[in-house]
């Protein structure tokens, strides 16, 4: 009997795990697909232009290394400078799945 369903176990276990990876890069796909028709700042903005055109951050983070990278946060993502200049904005983690209207 064991000989049975230790195999069984086994073949599950493998269908199981070869779910997750395709289901997340579906996920994923649709997230950047999404991501690439959002308003967002694009890359050698000013931070005055982000300002005016985005308003003022949630949270700002002072600058770290050198060159210098700051980062602003805002609702759902955060855009990232050097110096005076956006180097790009990121989202948050499932941001556009969690806000995906079905």
């Amino acid at each position: 009997m064991t000989r049975m369903v230790l195999p069984l176990a086994i073949a599950l276990a493998a269908l199981a795990g070869f779910n997750t990876p395709l289901q997340a890069d579906v996920l994923l796909i649709e997230e950047v697909r999404t991501a690439e028709g959002m308003n967002l700042p694009v890359n050698g903005m000013s931070q005055a232009d982000v300002r005016a055109r985005f308003g003022e951050p949630e949270a700002t983070h002072a600058p770290v290394g050198d060159p210098p990278i700051t980062r602003w946060d805002y609702s759902g993502w955060s855009v990232y400078f050097e110096y005076d200049k956006v180097l790009w904005p990121v989202l948050d983690k499932g941001h556009v799945v969690a806000n995906k209207s079905n």
